[in-house]
């Protein structure tokens, strides 16, 4: 096999590519581009917006939905029909957006292929349309290029590359033209390389095309996104589980009735009509509107909280999440480089504060005043002036914004810390000259006025192996030039790097006054070593706090990142992501079998150096492993990942057009802690969603119960089709909506992630459902009884009937706001828009029995005060037994 071109010479390249220097001849690159087509994207498979809209239909709870509505429209009830098929069109409405929306990610990825490329060809430059490169083709790249293809380079003059939309890693790359020796190596050092969709932010070169289209780094993203399969939300796979088994109950129960009916001697009409009517109070009708209201409410909350959710199940989603596989950079980090560690002139320092305010300072380890050191004030001067970049003050805002690169801002920062002034050194040390940082040289220099002495003086900076190779000497903290122990150095400099440190060297030399301009040469011995300084980009403070309450939470937190493997285990380590120090790099997760993955994702939480095809790996093995993921990304590189995961997290500030298109939900501050905040949002969803389904289905379960238990006691039917419509509409109309604002129960974020198989209903309510059915149902025949034994009318009878399953379903309303606490310890007020809904139902019902136009459209009649004393407290009993049951199981809980 042979070797990739990385591994290959700049003559072996062009050998192999079969081209020259002064590119294709335009009869060639037509030849080619006949051969390997034309150099744009997969485009995935063609969208039928009419079957997407179908599919919309195509659930359980929709066809439970269609069946209302024809029910209703047999029984004449047109309000109710309409009502039912508006939702069904608005359901479907929002679901033909939402997904016709999601497949625009691959269309997204185009947007990062470049229009226009400058090539060579026919021995001078042209420019020709990104889509007709070929391989061999010498492509022209200079600042601010978006590189159009996989290209080895043939010549990098002080160019550097953004790839952080392929690696992920924040700092621009370095590029170079020397080969390789290493196979299987990680894309982010592949450094005489340059890949499609990334973009040159400094400098210029040139590179011979080596892969076009989806042969591309950025071309087998677009193919993975294509042809990854979206996971199903627990919450689609419980809504059509429990969807189902409630269809074919309903219609199992409503037969039972019919034929029970018709045993005991009622009229086949009359009974049809009884069965439909019973079918319609107990299918959940209200349920599909409740849980797009639920989820929308916990959309307008995250909102608040810098999230936004781009589809509705998503909410839930975050509620069920038991692994979140998280970048490091700007997400669990602030994305600014920051000095914490300094040595110079013999002695060791700390450097307090974070980020790019110069608040804090720099104190030494043996307590002594770091003003009284002349090395380290050289050492800080030397990183301040040897540098490119500015840190610029707002006057409005109160704020410091950085100019250029991170690394060096963070040196100018440093330098304020220790009490100098960009402003006056930069005036006092004119410069008059500058060598920029190249990668073949790992050092930047620049010539100044010396205003101390009567010649020049070059500050350099630079890599520590490399500076310590032009210094002889050293200076000490009282400004004196002695022998420089570079082995003390070296020793200094592997203990700032096992700390996760990225590490610079500071010298100068010095120069008399008429040399006014530097050369490489100049600066190879002679020097004077200065000092090192040691930075990182710090975790968020905020970040501490949220992966600490993530684990009380039971949700595991994983890190996945670009970036070096001691880098990251240092800040995983502070941010206590892994104790044990295990962490998996991407040439290692390479020579590992999808098997082995799949053991190693349970144990192991920081992956590094990571490609695109590792993250996707990662994440269907944490799935394979029945893990609800959230997993979080910016760049393109991340694209299949966040659509391989249950629930995809896009980064709003730095990520892509491709990553939030595929994303269901965007964090606005890209910061680690707001998914934390959404993780909570999404529990109360669910705890809200499972309110009201316990609330829907104890109310439906007890009608059917005392439908069926009159029948098969031979008594006259205890409620007429309309009575029942009525009772549906005057206790779920309002209260099930009303559910979906509760607030969240105290402690929630620290419960335990539900399993990934665990239903809606859980074992405790189904429990409570069975009781609470019964208990509506015995009370409500009771009263139905003792009417009829009293010899009142059956109008009455059913009248009384009504208003005492009205009445249970209104007080049931409270059993259903929490599993576990006391209805009498939350306060009615707490969810205002709940106790005036009930108000609103009293009132109605009220109505309904006195009002003539009511008692003519329902047939009921005016009940009694001695009615009322009877009904009200057998109606009170259902809170009270589920209060027993409550603290029954309170009881046992602690025994």
């Amino acid at each position: 096999m042979e070797p990739p071109y990385y591994n290959k010479t700049v003559e072996e390249t062009f050998e192999e590519a079969q081209t020259s220097p002064s590119g294709l001849t335009s009869v060639e690159a037509r030849r080619r581009l006949s051969i390997y087509g034309p150099n744009t994207l997969e485009k995935g498979t063609v969208i039928n917006p009419f079957y997407v809209f179908l599919h919309q239909f195509m659930d359980p709870l929709i066809y439970i939905l269609i069946i209302a509505a024809g029910v209703t429209t047999f029984l004449g009830d047109w309000i109710d029909t309409g009502v039912i098929i508006a939702v069904i069109i608005i359901d479907a409405i929002i679901g033909f957006s939402q997904e016709i929306k999601a497949e625009q990610a691959v269309s997204a990825l185009k947007t990062l292929t470049a229009p226009r490329a400058r090539v060579i060809r026919n021995g001078h430059v042209e420019e020709v349309s990104g889509e007709e490169l070929v391989p061999g083709d010498i492509v022209l790249l200079a600042s601010g290029t978006r590189v159009p293809a996989d290209l080895r380079l043939i010549e990098s003059i002080h160019m550097e590359v953004d790839e952080s939309t392929i690696t992920g890693e924040s700092l621009p790359v370095k590029k170079d033209t020397a080969a390789l020796s290493v196979k299987g190596v990680a894309i982010g050092d592949i450094h005489n390389m340059a890949f499609m969709g990334t973009l040159v932010t400094s400098g210029r070169g040139q590179g011979i095309v080596v892969a076009t289209g989806t042969k591309t780094q950025l071309g087998s993203i677009s193919v993975e996104v294509a042809r990854v399969k979206k996971t199903a939300t627990p919450l689609q796979d419980r809504l059509s589980h429990l969807s189902s088994r409630i269809g074919i109950a309903i219609l199992g129960l409503s037969i039972v009735a019919v034929a029970l009916g018709i045993i005991i001697g009622e009229r086949l009409i009359d009974m049809l009509l009884t069965g439909i009517a019973l079918a319609v109070g107990a299918i959940p009708e209200g349920l599909p509107v409740v849980v797009t209201i639920t989820l929308a409410i916990g959309v307008k909350r995250m909102a608040d909280k810098n999230a936004i959710i781009r589809r509705l199940p998503a909410v839930e989603t975050l509620g069920s999440t038991t692994v979140i596989a998280s970048d490091k950079t700007g997400t669990m980090t602030r994305n600014e480089m920051t000095v914490v560690r300094a040595y110079a002139g013999g002695r060791h320092y700390r450097v307090s504060g974070v980020g790019y305010s110069p608040d804090g300072e720099i104190l030494a380890e043996d307590k002594d005043d770091p003003r009284n050191n002349k090395a380290l004030e050289m050492c800080l001067r030397a990183g301040l002036l040897a540098n490119e970049s500015d840190l610029e003050f707002d006057e409005d805002k109160k704020e410091y914004f950085p100019r250029g690169d991170p690394t060096e801002v963070g040196l100018i920062v440093s330098a304020m810390k220790g009490g100098l002034s960009e402003g006056q050194e930069r005036v006092r040390y004119v410069e008059l000259d500058e060598l920029p940082f190249e990668s073949e040289r790992m050092y930047m220099a620049s010539l100044h006025k010396d205003p101390g002495g009567e010649g020049n003086i070059a500050f350099i900076k630079g890599a520590p192996d490399r500076i310590l190779g032009m210094c002889d000497r050293a200076m000490s903290d009282e400004g004196e030039e002695v022998e420089v122990d570079k082995g003390q150095v070296y020793s200094i400099v592997d203990s700032m790097g096992a700390e996760g440190l990225r590490v610079l060297a500071m010298a100068y030399k010095k120069f008399p006054p008429h040399i006014t301009g530097i050369e490489p040469e100049m600066l190879s011995d002679g020097a004077v070593f200065l000092g090192l300084q040691g930075m990182y980009d710090p975790p968020r403070e905020e970040v501490y706090e949220a992966i600490r309450q993530a684990k009380m939470s039971g949700i595991r937190v994983i890190m996945v990142t670009g970036d070096h493997k001691a880098t990251a285990l240092t800040i995983a380590r502070k941010l206590g992501i892994s104790g044990d120090g295990a962490a998996l790099t991407g040439q290692e997760l390479d020579a590992m079998t999808d098997d082995e993955l799949y053991e190693a994702v349970g144990r192991v939480s920081v992956f590094s150096r990571v490609s695109p095809l590792h993250k996707l790996r990662i994440v269907q093995q944490l799935i394979r492993r029945g893990e609800v993921v959230a997993v979080t990304g910016d760049g393109v590189n991340d694209t299949p990942a966040l659509k391989a995961a249950h629930i995809g997290v896009a980064m709003g500030k730095s990520g892509t057009d491709a990553a939030k298109e595929t994303a269901e939900m965007i964090i606005t501050d890209d910061n680690f802690a707001s998914i934390f905040a959404a993780v909570k949002e999404g529990r109360v969803v669910f705890a809200n969603i499972r309110k009201v389904v316990l609330f829907l289905l104890s109310s439906g379960f007890g009608q059917v119960i005392f439908i069926l238990a009159t029948l098969a006691m031979r008594l006259p039917l205890p409620l007429l089709p309309s009575q029942i419509i009525w009772m549906n509409l005057v206790t779920n109309g309002l209260q099930d909506v009303a559910m979906a604002f509760e607030p969240p129960e105290k402690g929630i974020e620290y419960q335990k992630p539900r399993p990934r198989g665990e239903p809606i209903i859980s074992r405790l309510m189904a429990e409570r459902l069975v009781v609470i059915g019964v208990v509506l149902a015995l009370g409500t025949l009771a009263i139905y009884t003792w009417e009829l034994e009293r010899g009142v009318s059956i109008d009455k009878a059913r009248t009384a009937a009504l208003t005492t399953l009205v009445l249970y379903q209104l007080f049931n309303v409270f059993n259903a706001r929490s599993e576990t606490r006391s209805a009498f310890r939350m306060s009615p007020l707490s969810n205002p828009f709940l106790f005036f809904s009930i108000v609103a139902s009293i009132i109605a019902q009220v109505a309904a029995i006195y009002w003539e136009p009511l008692q003519f459209m329902f047939r009921t009649t005016p009940l009694e005060l001695a009615d009322w004393l009877v009904i009200i407290p057998v109606a009170m009993t259902v809170i009270l037994v589920v209060e027993a049951e409550k603290a029954l199981r309170r009881l046992i809980k602690k025994g």
